[in-house]
């Protein structure tokens, strides 16, 4: 009896503490002899369109598990920083954030690729720097929005040995779409399949590029699972309806349906702004949000085919365990959640948190981590990967892909993601105003959709923070309680039921409950701290993410804490700073524009902290 009673009380003494336990070790990898590879690699860089990580998309991909995830490993906290297709790879290929290229939208004039040659950034990117160190670079697909049969060629894409371009309009159209290689005319093919376009254009580039036996870097980006635009012949308007598939995928998956999650069409609204706006879909709605979904997992089985074939053909060539293959999206997805009709462009983790898989020399085999890593850190990545130093501009660093590397970042690398976005919501399919009354409600603004947010996962902690331009405040506490101890509990001779997680699927706005001082033993509270404190603290760190460039973006909390004793949110928690944060100008707006126009952008400084000075004093 009293062994039994030692076991419930040591059990119930590990479920106290089991939410601010350390995370688990990464699932262990399976190492191999490796040859020293030679002194500079290859890479293929295969980035998807509007993908998801959280409905499960990779789970309907074997052929990726097989080649990529089982040779390689995952990062499973990797984000987008931007849930928009152009302004999203304008930060991968430049390492900056959206706010520093000032390419915001899709079009101009805050966005597309018009805005990209308007920056300056064609001489300033990816391709040019790799081919300056002696890479070549080869692309094919599609490169960014606005970049189309008018336009091509004012001036072309600059750093490339070869391309192939998809160009608008029709890049999104699966069976009629428009190509243009190098400085070459554009070609229409219609009645071909755009994903199968891609991986026979792919194969020819890595023969090229073979045979000439230099190191190399091919982009390959298809539009799947972006939905298919359509031109309705007397409008001549253009919408998105859901992907289409080829023939021989067009029946699969006939029972999927988007998985049901807490959030997924709930009864009660959540999130902030329009979101918190919308109404619970219907029936047939939701029928057509489960055709949606089973149509995109369609249109990623060519990109599935595509996968092994490539590395097929990198192992013809004999330069496979030489090359770096790199697999993710642009952004997310989300379809249902939180009511929402299928898009992107929000900061709720199915819109910002993308598959990540690497594999390639001295990458670990079947390895899972959480390390926290995001798109502007892509390019520093890529310069490393060939030992090109990283660019003193860079807003991002170099994300680790040795297993020494992955462990000391487990330590060392950064917590935090700045999510940023401009302009409005987009709702795509045939429902996609239905729950804000029309097509109007957009040019009227209701779906404004401009936020500054902060992802900050750190070692016992998970947290989103996000500031509206309408004045709106968003805290979820995501942490996720540890699995492990679950099978601890199962080992004694009870077993012991207990949620494993607070609040993943943001469904719960703390924002609120922040503004009481109670100290009441009910009121919420995160790492044992008051809510207000902690989102003083969140709130100071996106002042600094906001408005960072370079170095201040890499390490933002050296901005807060000049003397380097303040690292982390832990840190930043010590209750001597409370006053500190207390007085720190607070994130927010003068208006809501469609683009970044500073002077709509609020306060752009934080103050610093020094030691022993009065509050005034802090600047």
């Amino acid at each position: 009896m009293l062994s039994l009673v030692y076991v419930l009380f040591l059990s119930l003494s590990i479920l106290v503490n089991i939410c601010d336990a350390e995370p688990l070790p990464e699932a262990r990898s399976v190492l191999e002899p490796q040859s020293k590879p030679p002194k500079t690699p290859n890479v293929v860089f295969i980035v998807t369109d509007d993908q998801d990580l959280h409905l499960d998309s990779l789970s309907y991909m074997p052929l990726l598990k097989k080649y990529l995830a089982d040779q390689g490993t995952t990062y499973q906290k990797h984000y987008s920083t931007v849930s928009l297709c152009c302004p999203s790879r304008v930060s991968l290929w430049t390492g900056r954030a959206a706010h520093n290229t000032n390419v915001t939208d899709v079009s101009p004039p805050y966005g597309g690729y018009p805005k990209f040659i308007s920056q300056g950034l064609n001489q300033a990117w990816l391709p040019m720097w790799l081919q300056q160190a002696g890479i070549s670079t080869y692309y094919v697909g599609k490169l960014m929005n606005s970049h189309g049969i008018t336009n091509y060629n004012k001036p072309f894409p600059a750093g490339f040995t070869g391309s192939e371009f998809l160009l608008e309009p029709y890049t999104y159209q699966y069976f009629n779409t428009s190509w243009q290689r190098s400085h070459e005319a554009p070609v229409k093919y219609p009645g071909q399949y755009t994903s199968d376009l891609t991986a026979s254009k792919s194969l020819a580039f890595i023969d090229d590029a073979a045979v000439a036996k230099k190191p190399f870097m091919l982009t390959i980006s298809p539009i799947a699972p972006h939905a298919n635009v359509v031109f309705p012949n007397q409008t001549g308007r253009a919408g998105f309806s859901e992907p289409e598939p080829d023939a021989k995928r067009a029946n699969l998956f006939p029972n999927v349906k988007v998985p049901r999650s807490v959030s997924f069409n709930a009864k009660i609204p959540s999130g902030a702004n329009w979101v918190s706006r919308l109404a619970q879909q219907n029936e047939t709605v939701i029928d057509y949000f489960d055709h949606f979904y089973r149509q995109r997992l369609r249109s990623l089985q060519n990109v599935d085919e595509m996968i092994e074939s490539v590395v097929n053909r990198l192992e013809q060539h004999g330069i496979l365990d030489n090359t770096y293959i790199v697999y993710t999206s642009d952004n997310g997805y989300h379809i249902g959640q939180h009511r929402m009709a299928p898009g992107k462009t929000c900061g709720y983790e199915e819109d910002v948190n993308v598959p990540f898989i690497v594999r390639g020399p001295g990458v670990p085999k079947r390895l899972t981590t959480d390390i926290v890593s995001s798109h502007t850190d892509l390019a520093p990545t890529f310069l490393n990967f060939f030992g090109v130093k990283p660019r003193p501009e860079f807003d991002g660093t170099a994300i680790p892909v040795s297993e020494r590397g992955i462990r000391e970042a487990r330590v060392s690398r950064q917590e935090h993601v700045n999510i940023e976005f401009w302009g409005t919501g987009a709702p795509e399919g045939t429902y996609g105003f239905s729950s804000l009354g029309s097509i109007i409600a957009a040019a009227l603004g209701n779906t404004n959709n401009t936020y500054k947010s902060l992802r900050l996962v750190g070692s016992s902690y998970s947290l989103y923070y996000s500031v509206w331009c309408s004045g709106e405040h968003e805290v979820y506490d995501m942490t996720v309680c540890q699995p492990f101890l679950q099978d601890v509990i199962r080992t004694s001779i009870l077993i012991l039921k207990f949620p494993p997680q607070t609040d993943p699927h943001q469904m719960n706005n703390l924002y609120q409950a922040s503004l009481s001082t109670s100290s009441s033993s009910s009121a919420p509270r995160i790492l044992g701290h008051p809510l207000h404190a902690v989102i003083s603290r969140l709130d100071a760190l996106l002042l600094v993410l906001k408005s960072c460039k370079a170095i201040s973006c890499r390490l933002p909390w050296k901005t807060l804490h000049p003397n380097g004793k303040v690292n982390s949110l832990q840190d930043a928690l010590n209750p001597a700073y409370d006053s500190f944060y207390a007085s720190q100008p607070k994130v927010a707006y003068s208006s809501c524009e469609p683009g970044y126009i500073i002077i709509a952008e609020g306060p752009q400084d934080a103050y610093a902290y020094r030691l022993g000075t009065n509050d005034a004093d802090w600047v």
